[in-house]
């Protein structure tokens, strides 16, 4: 029957239509799950860029502080050293 090759090619080509749509869609949901991905991805990213910017800051602080700290015990021993200093010269010490 002749009209059945038109119909058996109009399938054919429908059928091929239909797996190039079906393709499309497939890589389309692909993309959409990896971008998906990378956006969970960047919001990770991007939390532990703020922790470690917080830790960072208090690190910093205490540093400071450490710093601070260093400098009063630093001039505290020389002001000891030197009324030790004073002490033995009053006393006849060298």
């Amino acid at each position: 029957m002749p009209g059945g090759s038109v119909l058996d090619d109009a399938l054919r080509r429908m059928e091929a239509v239909l797996g190039r749509v079906e393709s499309a869609v497939d890589q389309r949901l692909d993309h959409a799950d990896r971008v998906s991905d990378l956006e969970s991805e960047l919001h990770r990213v991007g939390n532990d860029r703020s922790r470690l910017a917080q830790s960072l800051d208090a690190a910093e602080a205490r540093s400071g502080r450490i710093a601070d700290a260093n400098q009063e015990v630093s001039r505290r021993l020389v002001d000891a050293m030197e009324s030790i200093r004073e002490v033995l010269n009053r006393n006849g010490g060298s």
